[in-house]
């Protein structure tokens, strides 16, 4: 039962996170929508980051002051994924 559940989740924040963003031409990256911000686990809140999902973990890349800052998520750790963007 734990099994399917994570796999579930999984399907569910990969959906999520798959709305929020677009590929990233050759890469297995997706690069968060221009005017979507992203939030995890009511955490800081991401825009213009770039994800890398995989089944074990969500990679949030950032540039702060001339560096590229990398915030991991352990895919089973996040309880809730805010998407904020402009009413249209």
């Amino acid at each position: 039962m734990e099994v399917f559940m994570a796999s579930s989740a999984l399907q569910t924040w990969e959906k999520v996170l798959e709305y929020a963003s677009v590929p990233l031409h050759g890469t297995m990256s997706r690069k968060i929508r221009k005017g979507v911000k992203l939030q995890i686990n009511e955490g800081k809140v991401f825009e213009d980051a770039v994800l890398f999902i995989s089944d074990l973990f969500l990679r949030v890349t950032e540039d702060s002051e001339g560096l590229s800052v990398n915030t991991y998520y352990d895919i089973d750790s996040i309880a809730s994924i805010r998407t904020y963007s402009s009413k249209e």
